[in-house]
């Protein structure tokens, strides 16, 4: 399979996405909701959050999956509708919609190979990818056209 890319192949800083009064806003929320999390990994989860929108709003139907991590990252975007919205206008030109799984906790093959298939689709688009935040899945994707989030749940038509 090969993935389209809207630019070129280079390390990116993708914190660089986001203007830096978001990217601060998204930190103090993820600090809030997750007081566990200190500020530096916030931002590290706010950086991973803005590759994994922007790689996965352009490759829709690839079913990319984001980390627990990302998904507090997400999560947090989603809660600034006005910055999100046009955050994915800008990235993927079109609303990047968060759609929970029905998944359960066990890691299997299949999740194994998607977190690859995402980690690799944000690698091709240019991005950092920082590791320590993506040692598991979160329960939701970016596909909203049948696969495992979509109003039909996933099953063929």
């Amino acid at each position: 399979m090969t993935i389209a890319l809207e630019r070129p192949v280079s390390t990116t800083d993708p914190t660089t996405l986001l203007d830096p009064a978001v990217a601060d806003r998204l930190t103090r929320r993820i600090t809030t909701d997750h007081p566990e999390i200190s500020a530096d990994l916030a931002r590290r989860i706010v950086g991973q959050t803005a590759a994994f929108i922007a790689t996965s709003g352009q490759q829709p139907g690839r079913d990319l999956v984001p980390s627990r991590y990302v998904d507090y990252g997400w999560h947090a975007f989603v809660l600034h509708t006005v910055d999100y919205a046009a955050f994915c206008e800008l990235v993927a030109g079109r609303f990047v919609h968060h759609v929970p799984t029905d998944g359960g906790d066990e890691v299997t093959e299949a999740t194994r190979q998607s977190r690859e298939r995402t980690l690799a689709a944000i690698t091709a688009a240019g991005y950092t990818v920082d590791r320590d935040l993506w040692p598991d899945l979160a329960e939701c994707s970016q596909c909203h056209a049948g696969c495992t989030d979509s109003p039909n749940g996933g099953k063929k038509k």
